[in-house]
């Protein structure tokens, strides 16, 4: 099993959901773990860094971002294929993980963020000595 866990198991089967603030869409998420933490890719397009938001509090993980739909003043959407706007997401975390030292980076509508072990549950090798 891996350290990082979500939170509600339906999530995987919505794509959207309804919420206080209206409707929300789950976005795509890679989780890739290593001996010395893990990476995660969620996909976020249209979200630019000053509408993201990421919270690291105690053993939980929260992701959001509003998507910015720019639009010439002159126009008006008589169609959209996305009803909602905003991305939001939610996972649990293992206490081996250094929350301290996440590392986050926006490229290309997707959100990389790095979550490394704490040193003390990382893999350390054993020097051997000869007698």
């Amino acid at each position: 099993m891996s350290d990082i866990e979500k939170v509600s198991g339906e999530e995987q089967k919505e794509v959207q959901t309804q919420s206080d603030s209206g409707l929300t869409l789950l976005p795509a998420v890679d989780i890739h773990e290593d001996p010395s933490g893990i990476t995660l890719h969620a996909d976020m397009p249209g979200v630019n860094r000053e509408r993201l938001n990421v919270q690291v509090d105690a053993d939980s993980l929260l992701i959001e971002g509003d998507v910015e739909l720019a639009m010439p003043k002159s126009m008006q959407a008589l169609y959209a294929d996305v009803r909602a706007t905003r991305f939001r997401r939610s996972f649990t975390l293992s206490s081996e993980l250094d929350t301290e030292a996440v590392e986050a980076n926006l490229k290309d509508g997707v959100l990389t963020l790095r979550l490394p072990k704490k040193v003390a549950h990382q893999p350390r090798k054993i020097q051997v000595q000869s007698v």
